[in-house]
C-alpha cells in the first residue's frame, strides 16, 4: 500500500506530524511500536504529572490544619497512586487513537524498518510481516533512557525512569543519579512518599540548564524537606548486594548506601532496528539523526523531528517541530524553520518554568541587562493560596528593555511562563508588559510587577 506519508513513531512528533498532514488532505499512516502517545503520553509527562499530583496532595492534606481544615489521619495506597497515573495514560492513548480515526488517519503498532526507496516493513507482535510504500516518511521515534555501563538495569534494584514509573513499593531510600528534569521531578515525589533521597549531579547546580538563582531555590527547598542534594559529585563506584553502596567523589561524603538507583542522566537515539540493509542515514557526533532546516535527512525524502534530532527533550518542541516539517513537505512556499525559542518546565514543587536567556547565557554573550525580580511572599493571591515560595525574575536589554529571558519558580510557574513566551515572540518590552493590565487577585501580577521592577517602580516590594 502507497501513502503519501508515513510517520514512524507515535509520540507528540508522530502523531501530531501524522494528524497535521491527515488535515492537510494526504494519505497518511502512523506506526508506532507499542502504542501511540509514545513515551511522553505513556512512559513520560503525563504519568509523571499523575504521580507529582498525587504527592503534592498528599503534601497539602499533611498541611490541613493551616488552612484550618481538620483531617484526623492522612494516609496513601501507594498501588492506588500508580495505577492511577497508568489510567490517565491509557485514557489519553485512547483519545490519540481517537484523533486518528476523525483526522482519517491509519494506524498500525508495530516494528518497523526503513528499507531502500521509501519502503517500510513492519513487523507485528505476532510476527506477521506488511509492507508499505510512501512517497515522505517522517522519523520520529524519539529517545530512550541512556544506561550508565557501571548500572546494569534490571527494573528492580537499578531502575530508569519508565521502571520507577511502575515501581511496586516505596523505597526506604533512593539515590538519583542526575539532576535534570527527569531526576527531580522523581526526588520530590519519592521525598514526598517517605523516601529518604539523595539526589547526585556532576554539574555544578541541579537543573543544569536553569538559571541559577532558580537552581539555588530549589537545591534550598530540597534540602529543608530532608533530600540529600550533592552537586559537583561522580560516582566512580558500584557495589551491589543487599543493598548499593556508591563511592562518590566531588562530595564531603565519600559514599551512599541505598535500597534502589535511579539512573536519569539524559536520553540518547532511539534508533535500534529502524534502517534496513543499504540504507545510512547521517547522525551527528552524540548519535541524533542529522537534519537540514527542512527536517531532511540526507536521504532523499525521509524527515526527521523531535527527539530522535537531539535536545531540546521537550514534548512542545517536539510538536512544533513535526508541524514544521510536514508543512514544509505538502505546503507550497511554506519554509519551515527550526525552533530556538521554547519554554522549559520542571513540576516538581516549587515548579520551575523558563524561556530565554539565562543571566549567564546574557553575561557570556556581553549583553547589557537589566534585572526585575517580584518575590511571590508579595503576592496577595500565593500568600492566600498558602504557596508564598518563590519567585519571578526578568532579564531584559538595558537599552530597549526587550525581554531576553524569563524565570519563575513557585506554585504554578509552568503556567505563568505562557505569558511571557508570548511575550518574547511578539518581541515585547517591560513597558508593554507593565501597561497591561492584569486581573487581581492573580499569581500573573507578579510578572508585571518584574516588569516595573527592572525600573525601579515595583509597587508592592
Amino acid at each position: 500500500m502507497n501513502y503519501d506519508l508515513i510517520v514512524i513513531g507515535g509520540g507528540p512528533a508522530g502523531y501530531v506530524g501524522a494528524i497535521r498532514a491527515g488535515q492537510l488532505g494526504k494519505k497518511v499512516l502512523c506506526i508506532d511500536k507499542e502504542r501511540a502517545g509514545g513515551t511522553c503520553l505513556n512512559w513520560g509527562c503525563i504519568p509523571t504529572k499523575a504521580l507529582l499530583k498525587s504527592a503534592e496532595l498528599y503534601e497539602t492534606f499533611k498541611h490541613a490544619e493551616e488552612y484550618g481544615l481538620s483531617v484526623k489521619e492522612v494516609g496513601f495506597d501507594f498501588q492506588k497512586v500508580i495505577q492511577r497515573s497508568r489510567a490517565v495514560s491509557d485514557k489519553m492513548a485512547k483519545g490519540i487513537e481517537f484523533l486518528f480515526k476523525g483526522k482519517k488517519v491509519d494506524y498500525v503498532v508495530g516494528e518497523a524498518r526503513i528499507e531502500k526507496e521509501n519502503k517500510i516493513q513492519v513487523k507485528s507482535s505476532d510476527g506477521k510481516v506488511t509492507h508499505y510504500t510512501a512517497t515522505h516518511i517522517l522519523i520520529a521515534t524519539g529517545a530512550k533512557a541512556r544506561h550508565l555501563p557501571s548500572f546494569p538495569v534490571d527494573g528492580e534494584k537499578v531502575m530508569t525512569s519508565r521502571e520507577a514509573l511502575v515501581v511496586k513499593t516505596v523505597p526506604k531510600s533512593i539515590a538519583i543519579i542526575g539532576a535534570g528534569a527527569i531526576g527531580v521531578e522523581f526526588a520530590y515525589f519519592f521525598n514526598a512518599f517517605g523516601s529518604k533521597v539523595t539526589l547526585l549531579e556532576m554539574m555544578p547546580q541541579i537543573l543544569p540548564v536553569e538559571d541559577e538563582e532558580s537552581a539555588e531555590f530549589v537545591k534550598k527547598d530540597f534540602i529543608k524537606k530532608g533530600i540529600d542534594v550533592l552537586t559537583n559529585t561522580k560516582v566512580t563506584a558500584v557495589k551491589i548486594g543487599q543493598e548499593i553502596e556508591l563511592t562518590l567523589e566531588g562530595a564531603d561524603q565519600k559514599s551512599v548506601t541505598v535500597e534502589r538507583v535511579l539512573v536519569a542522566v539524559g536520553l540518547q537515539a532511539n534508533l535500534e532496528g529502524l534502517m534496513g540493509e543499504g540504507l545510512t542515514l547521517n547522525l551527528d557526533e552524540r548519535g541524533y539523526l542529522k537534519t537540514n532546516d527542512r527536517y531532511e535527512t540526507n536521504v532523499k525524502g525521509i524527515y526527521g523531528a523531535g527527539d530522535i534530532i537531539g535536545p531540546p527533550w521537550l514534548a512542545h518542541v517536539a510538536s512544533h517541530e513535526a508541524i514544521e516539517a510536514v508543512e514544509g513537505m505538502f505546503v507550497a512556499g511554506k519554509k519551515p524553520h527550526k525552533i530556538t525559542l521554547f519554554p522549559g518546565c520542571t513540576y516538581c514543587q516549587p515548579q520551575v518554568a523558563s524561556i530565554g536567556l539565562t543571566e549567564k547565557k546574557a553575561k557570556e554573550q556581553k549583553i547589557a541587562y537589566k534585572i526585575g525580580k517580584f518575590g511571590y511572599r508579595a503576592s496577595g493571591k500565593a500568600v492566600a493560596a498558602g504557596h508564598p515560595e518563590g519567585f519571578v525574575k526578568l532579564i531584559v536589554g538595558e537599552k530597549h528593555g526587550e525581554v531576553l529571558g524569563a524565570h519563575i519558580v513557585g506554585a504554578d510557574a509552568t503556567e505563568m511562563i505562557a505569558e511571557l513566551g508570548l511575550a518574547m515572540h511578539l518581541e515585547a518590552t517591560t513597558d508593554e508588559l507593565r501597561s497591561m493590565i492584569h486581573a487581581h487577585p492573580t499569581l500573573s501580577e507578579m510578572i508585571g510587577e518584574a516588569a516595573l521592577a527592572t525600573q525601579g517602580q515595583a509597587i508592592h516590594s
